[in-house]
Parts: C-alpha cells; structure tokens; sequence
C-alpha cells in the first residue's frame, strides 16, 4: 500500500476538504427528494422533476463556467463554489423554520449545487494533476472513490436517525455546514499556483466553450467511455426518485430503513476502489473498462422485483452492493485515463464537459422515467430503465483505442 506521505501534506489537505464534504453529502444523501415527499407530499412526477430540472438547469450554468474556471487558479475557484454550496444548502433549513419553503426553492438550490459542483469538480481535477505525480494518479483517484463510497455507507443511517429525531431539514443542514469546513481545509493548502495561461484576449470565447467536447468525441476511447458513461450513470440515478416512492410511500419502508438499504451496500466501495490498482496491474486497463464496465449494468433489473418486509430490504440491498462493487473498481480507472490522456490546458473544460453531459443525461433520463411512473407506476419504470441498462456495454470500446501519440499541448493549440 502506497504510504499517505508519497502524495505529500498537499494532497492530504485536498482529500480531507473533499472527505469532509462527502460526509456531509453521505448525511444529506437523497435529502431533497426526501424533503419534497415527506414535508411537501411530492408525488412521483414532481420528486422525479427535482432530480431532473435542478441538475439540469446547473449544468446550463456550467458551460459558460467551464473556460472561466480553467485560466483561474484552481484553489480559489473550489473555495468559491464550497461558499456557494454552503450559502444555497443553508436557505432550506431557514426557511422552512419559518413555514416559506415551497418547491420552487428546492429546484433553485438543486440547481445551483449542481452548477457549483460542476465547477468544484472541474477546478479539482485540474489542480490535482498539477499537485499529484502521474504514477500517483490512480492512488489519489481510489482515495477519493474510497471516501466517497465510505461517506455514503455511513452518512445515510445517521441522517434517517436525525431526520426521524430532529426533522426532514436536520441533514440539510449538515451538509451545508460540510461545505463551509471543506472551504476552510482548501484555505489550508500552500504554495504558490501559478495562473494559466492563454493567447486569447477573452478565454470565455464561443469556441472555448466546446473545447472540453471537441477533445472527448475526438479521442476514440474517451468518446467510447463517455457516452457510455452518461447512459449507465443516468439510467442508475433515475432509478433513485423512483425508489424514494415505492420504498417510502407505496411498500411503507421508514426512512432509516430506506438511508440502511442504500448504505451497508456503500461499504462495496470501499471494496472495489481498494482493488483498482492490482486489478489494472494484473489485466489491464482495457479489461477493466470491458469486463467490470459490463458487470456495472447487469443488476439494475432486480430492483424491479422489490417487495415489503425483509425480503425486499434485502433485494435492495443485494442489487445496490453488485452495483457499487463494480462501480468503484470502475470510476477511480476511469478518471485516470481521463486525466492522462487530457491536455493540461483543456482538463477543466473537458471535466466540466463530462460531467454536464452525464448531469444532462441524469436530467433527460429521470424525467422520463418520472413520467412514465406517473403514467403506469414506479415498479414499471424500474423495469424499463433496468432492460434498457442491459443495452450499455455495446457502447464499450471493444479494443485499446487509445491513440498512439498524445502530446502534451501547449496552451497556444487549444
């Protein structure tokens, strides 16, 4: 195991900022929806659309951000969307305390998280690759998978306990105050981070804007990956407001059982994002983006067949654990080709251009599936997003289309 000291003190301050927040985020985990039905008796087409416009909306609000965020400094950039996070999270709590909190204020801070994580996740990447050796970027990228699955297993338990004891808003509340300490642990980072630079008078020109995609559908196996990722990521986090429904309000689940069924099953990541490394070391990372890109998509149907009681506490369960598994073997691999074969110039825009995609492709998907839940039922919409998922591994790429020569260009190219 690579001692914590070969990625120096820096790295230590970015992973305990991002492992602050996710723990934050593990307490709120699926905070919203839970408000919208519990506080606010949503049904299944409005839960479905705060999963669906609020994300969406923020990814619109990311793309201008995308060229801003990547000839800035990366470390004021992150502190500035972990205040923005803080600040939209901490009006939920404030006004429902006063009895004003509607569903339109649920779609605005969804929104502004989301474009505010864009941009976090972005100015992150970017400053990592700079910070971190290129041999340690597997290392870096499984510590953080680790964390955030492990922050998932833990925080959703304790928030269905505080919000059965406290309120519907208490893990709202967390989170938005995770924010704030994430903030102040970047603060702590040293060194001196140069500003990038670029021959454009204005970065945020109409072409920089698509320059995060043009390098993604322009390198076959990032285009492969990418597409594949936006519909198995989609079509799994659609699944998510459907559940919220028939576990919560059809099957008669308690919401500390609904936070249980997500989280013993997080502890999978911790598992898989563990054996990133000597998986890639033994097969190959072309095996792992075949075999366990596969694996990801073959368990999704089973959440069709939940039932009350036990039984169905379990099935949940059991599906979520073969999901997550495979997952975090999968992501921290994922994200390290991403960065390796990324100009440092363009890593932010093409991050932000990723994850708008995927955030868009959440969006799209969710709505439909809300829909359709309305329409016919969540169980039926469960089944249809579980067959479709069955479809994604032929968007895999099915050899090492990574291409031969892959300079590192400098700004002037872009």
């Amino acid at each position: 195991m690579v001692g914590r000291s070969r990625l120096g003190r820096q790295f230590g301050w970015l992973w305990a900022s991002y492992a602050v927040s996710a723990y934050g985020s593990g307490l709120g985990f699926g905070a919203l929806p839970l408000i919208a039905v519990l506080a606010l008796h949503a049904g299944p087409a409005e839960v479905s659309a705060l999963s669906a416009v609020g994300p969406a909306v923020g990814a619109l609000i990311a793309v201008p951000l995308a060229p801003w965020v990547e000839f800035r400094r990366k470390r004021p950039v992150m502190i500035m969307m972990d205040l923005a996070r803080f600040a939209a999270m901490a009006t939920i709590p404030v006004a429902y305390a006063f009895g004003w909190l509607g569903f339109v204020q649920l779609l605005v801070v969804s929104a502004v998280v989301a474009a505010a994580k864009i941009a976090f996740n972005a100015a992150g990447g970017a400053y990592l690759k700079v910070l971190v050796r290129p041999d340690d970027l597997l290392v870096a990228n499984a510590r953080f998978e680790s964390t955030n699955w492990s922050s998932i297993a833990v925080g959703p338990p304790l928030g269905g306990a505080a919000i059965g004891l406290f309120g519907p808003v208490t893990t709202v509340a967390a989170d938005a105050i995770s924010y704030l300490l994430s903030a102040l642990g970047i603060t702590a980072i040293r060194g001196r981070e140069e500003v990038p630079r670029t021959t454009d008078r204005s970065p945020v020109r109409a072409g920089a804007l698509l320059d995060g995609w043009r390098h993604i559908m322009g390198h076959p196996g990032l285009r492969a990956l990418y597409l594949n990722n936006m519909l198995v990521g989609g079509l799994i986090m659609a699944t998510e407001p459907l559940l919220a429904v028939l576990l919560l309000r059809q099957l008669g689940f308690p919401p500390w059982q609904y936070g249980l069924a997500f989280a013993v099953p997080c502890l999978g990541g911790l598992i898989g994002s563990r054996l990133a490394r000597r998986v890639v070391a033994r097969f190959g990372r072309h095996w792992v983006f075949r075999t366990v890109g596969t694996l990801r998509a073959v368990w999704l149907i089973g959440l069709a067949f939940v039932r009350p009681g036990i039984v169905g506490l379990v099935t949940v369960m059991a599906v979520e654990l073969a999901i997550i598994i495979n997952m975090s073997l999968y992501s921290p691999v994922l994200a390290t080709y991403r960065l390796e074969h990324t100009p440092r110039h363009l890593v932010a825009r093409t991050l932000s251009a990723w994850s708008i995609g995927q955030q868009a492709s959440i969006a799209v998907l969710t709505a439909l599936a809300g829909l359709l839940a309305d329409v016919t039922s969540p169980r039926t919409a469960l089944t249809v997003a579980g067959l479709l998922i069955l479809t994604t591994p032929l968007l895999l790429p099915r050899r090492d289309q990574t291409p031969r020569h892959e300079p590192e260009l400098s700004p002037s190219h872009s």
